[in-house]
């Protein structure tokens, strides 16, 4: 996740010093317009990846499918910086484009891993452990692109340096990943069994038809779509925008910028490894039900930093520590859906987690397409903060809206057509599990 969000974070980061004129760099004389769309086609190509991506990694096993795909993405990254001084803007949204396509692997593949390894008693904190990589992937390259804008490299160094890792941890996991705890040689028999008694991966089939209908007309799944949606809105709003706001309205230097835009991701990294623990605890002592626990810690990662947002946009030159304060809490505070709509899909079906996340990011992400798009349709003068509040009171409202919605139809119960195409013996297997069985009405606990 850390080296995923390296390929589609540097863009983000490099777009400052891409267009500002300096000594020994090429820049690139592109209006607002044009830096929007090359931000905004890293999700043509992810959102048109995600369901053929959760339906490779249901037949061939998310190990394969995302290990190839990470290393042409990083191959791509690499070729950034020529395709950008060869040819226009309009091919570096190309290579965009293709970078996310690949990069539409990374959540379907993961959850569909996550699925099959990680024990329901420590979802939460083990699930989050793995995605909060995205954090910490996002803050480390945000920290470390000054100074690699400030190298003898340039920016180009940070599409180097990002593509020779993702394509360095790409063979490693090759090698060394496994579908499932059955596909490994490096655990014990012991700790195999157990994993596999905890998750019910030793009895997931993998060619089961998929009862699309059934997910499809659910509401449960309708609610934790509007979640994915506001989390994802809110994320890659700020995650794109900020360096941009950050220099043109508080205007910070570009080292100075980039340390304190990290700095939010570095908060909700930390919060990632706090907020889990308490989740599951809650749980596994029977404080909250799953459902109580999910929507609870949802809210806190959505609606404060609603609140976040609306007092950021009162911000000026003049409050750059206020504005700081208030972002870094923002960010932060995200960290807490981790344990709300993030592990959602596996509470409702083990057996199509990987599917459910290839639709909700498809239509979270088809929104953030958009998100760039209506930046650059509103901040037509980079230095005017009205026009930046619009923008924050926007993403504020997605955020109230979204989250309200999965606190209406939101469940965390297994659904009756997670075991829909299972045999007899295998849902009898299965039956002295409370989250294994089919409710609709009752929560159950890990």
């Amino acid at each position: 996740m850390c080296f995923g969000y390296f390929l589609r974070v540097n863009i983000s980061a490099a777009i400052v010093p891409m267009t500002q004129p300096t000594a020994d760099q090429p820049f690139y004389e592109w209006d607002p317009a044009k830096k929007s769309l090359i931000l905004s086609s890293f999700f043509w190509g992810y959102v048109a990846c995600q369901m053929p991506a959760s339906l490779m990694a249901k037949r061939f096993g998310g190990k394969l499918v995302l290990g190839i795909s990470t290393c042409v993405g990083s191959i791509l990254t690499i070729l950034n910086p020529l395709i950008a001084d060869k040819g226009d803007w309009v091919f570096v949204c190309v290579i965009r484009v293709l970078i996310g396509f690949t990069q539409g692997t990374v959540y379907p593949c993961t959850h569909t891993l996550l699925a099959k390894w990680v024990p329901r008693q420590e979802r939460g904190f083990l699930s989050c452990i793995v995605y909060s990589g995205a954090e910490f992937g996002t803050a480390l390259l945000l920290a470390i692109s000054g100074s690699i804008f400030d190298s003898e490299m340039g920016w180009p160094g940070i599409f180097y340096i990002t593509g020779a890792i993702g394509i360095a941890w790409s063979l490693v996991f090759l090698i060394f990943g496994a579908d499932s705890p059955r596909n490994t040689k490096f655990i014990s028999e012991a700790e195999k069994k157990y994993i596999e008694c905890s998750t019910g991966s030793d009895n997931q089939q993998i060619n089961a038809a998929v009862p699309w209908k059934t997910i499809l007309t659910s509401a449960c799944v309708y609610g934790l779509t509007a979640a994915h949606a506001g989390y994802t809105w809110g994320f890659y709003t700020l995650l794109n925008e900020i360096p941009t706001y950050m220099a043109n309205v508080l205007h910070f230097n570009v080292k100075t910028n980039a340390l304190l835009s990290a700095l939010p991701y570095f908060v909700m990294w930390i919060l990632c490894i706090v907020v889990s623990p308490i989740a599951d605890t809650l749980i596994n002592r029977n404080i909250t039900s799953v459902t109580a626990s999910r929507k609870i810690f949802n809210t806190i990662g959505q609606w404060v930093p609603m609140v976040c947002l609306i007092g950021l946009g009162y911000m000026t030159e003049d409050q750059k520590t206020p504005a700081i304060i208030l972002l870094t809490i923002g960010v932060g505070l995200n960290a807490a859906s981790f344990c709300g709509y993030l592990v959602n899909h596996m509470d409702l079906s083990p057996n199509f987690a990987g599917l459910l996340m290839g639709i909700t990011n498809t239509v979270s992400n088809l929104l953030s397409i958009c998100t760039p798009l209506v930046v650059g349709a509103i901040v037509v003068d980079e230095e005017d903060p009205n026009e930046w509040r619009i923008v924050f009171f926007i993403t504020a409202g997605v955020y109230l809206i979204c989250n309200g919605l999965f606190l209406i139809f939101g469940k965390a119960t297994v659904q009756p057509w997670n075991n829909v195409n299972n045999s007899v013996s295998t849902s009898t297997s299965l039956s002295n599990d409370t989250e294994s069985v089919p409710t609709a009405n009752t929560d159950s606990h890990p």
